[in-house]
């Protein structure tokens, strides 16, 4: 009897903070309407932003303990937006994204380190059009209210991703340099 007293309690124990540690290890909801994923890019000198519209990100991350913090996104290639639909059908062509055989991107954190003060070095996998490479960028997180708010700039080259093919692999109508800035607010 007095086992039973102590094995009720222990369990009824065991499974509060299971179900603790599992609600706090649940990934962040993303409010995508508050959200952005944004390349920036120049076309003969003059910068172009163009929006993904469509976009599913995964965030796992506490502050107090940025290292087993984990995020993955996935970016619908066929949303790129330029503001032109006659562009948007063009930069779908095999040159640019070839979305028929490509038609998502995505990045997948390997790490993320805190630096203070809400800063942290992200370091992850990206792949576009196939291509996969390291990539690493800096990361600030605040908190605004119950929502945590991420914002970061990724600087790639376009080339490394064979997008512009062809006559495009010329880099003085569109340079090869692509700033991706993003905007992620979760709960």
């Amino acid at each position: 009897m007095t086992l039973n007293r102590f094995i009720k309690p222990t369990l009824l124990a065991l499974a509060a903070a299971s179900f603790a540690l599992s609600a706090q290890a649940a990934p962040l909801k993303v409010d995508a309407a508050k959200s952005n994923v944004v390349a920036t890019f120049k076309q003969l000198n003059v910068p172009v932003d163009a929006k993904f519209k469509k976009f599913a990100a995964t965030i796992d991350f506490d502050a107090a303990k940025p290292a087993e913090g984990k995020a993955n996104v996935e970016i619908d290639v066929t949303s790129f937006d330029l503001g032109e639909p006659d562009y948007n059908k063009e930069v779908q062509k095999k040159e640019w994204f070839n979305a028929a055989q490509f038609p998502k991107a995505s990045f997948v954190s390997s790490s993320i380190k805190a630096n203070g003060a809400g800063k942290y070095d992200v370091a992850g996998k990206l792949t576009i059009k196939g291509k996969t490479t390291d990539v690493s960028f800096p990361l600030t997180v605040k908190k605004e209210g119950a929502a945590q708010v991420f914002d970061g700039v990724l600087p790639i080259k376009r080339l490394t991703y064979n997008i512009g093919e062809g006559e495009w692999k010329d880099t003085g109508m569109v340079a090869d340099e692509v700033t991706i800035k993003f905007h992620i607010v979760a709960q």
